[in-house]
């Protein structure tokens, strides 16, 4: 399934205890075409970018890399596949593996944060 992911926020809802991602980190995605890309950052990272493609199935695949609060640069790559909650979330399910340091595996979800509509007078 296709998912425009432009202009998108997420937030990591689980991920293995060898990944560095927690609940305090937000992701900001951008898509154009079938390339994405995005920062991240909060909890235990300080700064962090990615990018891939779309593929025709609609999974991700990228390239990740970013700065931890121990000051050192992880990188890693990850393939994800977004599906649509019943709530209407979109759901990154993600398999991913470091390309430095300990070069585990594992996996992680992202949930799309949606904003609270605006009442007539906050507009």
């Amino acid at each position: 399934m296709k998912i425009n992911l432009h202009k998108k926020k997420f937030r990591s809802r689980t991920n293995s205890s060898n990944g560095e991602v927690t609940a305090d980190t937000y992701f900001y995605y951008f898509q154009e075409d079938n390339m994405i890309w995005a920062h991240y950052s909060g909890g235990n990272i300080l700064k962090g970018f990615l990018i891939g493609t779309q593929q025709r199935d609609g999974s991700l695949h990228f390239s990740y890399q970013h700065l931890n609060r121990k000051k050192e640069v992880m990188t890693g790559t990850c393939v994800s596949t977004p599906r649509i909650n019943a709530q209407g979330n979109i759901i990154l399910d993600e398999e991913w593996q470091w390309t430095n340091g300990p070069k585990s595996k594992g996996t992680s979800s992202l949930v799309e944060i949606i904003p609270e509509p605006q009442s007539e007078e906050n507009k």
